[in-house]
C-alpha cells in the first residue's frame, strides 16, 4: 500500500474516533409523565461501530507501514553488506 494511502487510512481513523466520541456521550433530554429529568443516549450503538471500524483502519494502516518498513530494512542491510 501507498504511504498516502497510509496516511489517509489514519486519517480517516482519527477523525472516526472523533465522530465516535461525540455520538457516544451526545445526550437528549426528556421529560416523561413522571415529571423526572432523564438523560438518554441514543446513538451509544453506532458510535461503539464506528470505534471498531476505525480501529480496523488503524491496524490495517499500521500493518501495511510495517511490511513496507521491514522490506526497506531488509534491502538497506543488503546494500550495505
Amino acid at each position: 500500500m501507498k504511504f498516502k494511502a497510509e496516511i489517509c487510512l489514519l486519517v480517516a481513523a482519527i477523525a472516526l474516533f472523533g465522530v465516535s466520541a461525540f455520538l457516544y456521550s451526545y445526550k437528549t433530554f426528556s421529560e416523561g409523565l413522571t415529571l423526572v429529568a432523564s438523560f438518554q443516549y441514543p446513538y451509544q450503538s453506532h458510535a461503539l461501530s464506528l470505534v471498531g471500524f476505525g480501529s480496523l483502519l488503524m491496524v490495517t494502516a499500521s500493518v501495511s507501514f510495517m511490511k513496507r518498513s521491514k522490506t526497506g530494512t531488509e534491502k538497506l542491510a543488503r546494500y550495505r553488506a
